[in-house]
């Protein structure tokens, strides 16, 4: 099945506001406090969002580049990972929206991108 929009999952260090922003546009997001995964490890919320079919956001650069290079070390697939500079919500979901309009989900599977 073909994933057109990018479905996000926010780790927890990055603003609920985000997501309650892409759903006020019409677009599917999930916060780990939703998701009941707070105080998971990098690599959990990695592979929670995988199971999912959904691309991490992010404000944790060092962990989770090295969590996509190890993932690419064993041909492991993910979704995507995001990576946001901490800027305020609307800034961040305005960057967001703006990949999505650039690039397919399936386009951003094993894709380390910064926003």
């Amino acid at each position: 099945m073909s994933r057109l929009f990018i479905s996000p999952f926010l780790d927890e260090d990055v603003s609920v506001v985000v997501a309650k922003l892409l759903r006020t546009r019409g677009y599917s997001a999930l916060t780990t406090q939703e998701a009941g995964q707070v105080g998971r490890s990098d690599a959990e919320q990695l592979a929670f969002a995988t199971e999912r079919q959904m691309a991490i956001l992010t404000h944790n650069r060092d962990d989770f580049a090295a969590l996509a290079g190890q993932y690419h070390s064993v041909a492991r697939i993910h979704c995507g990972i995001i990576i946001a500079v901490r800027r305020p919500p609307y800034e961040i979901a305005r960057r967001l929206l703006a990949l999505m309009d650039r690039v397919t989900a399936e386009e951003t599977d094993n894709q380390l991108l910064y926003i």
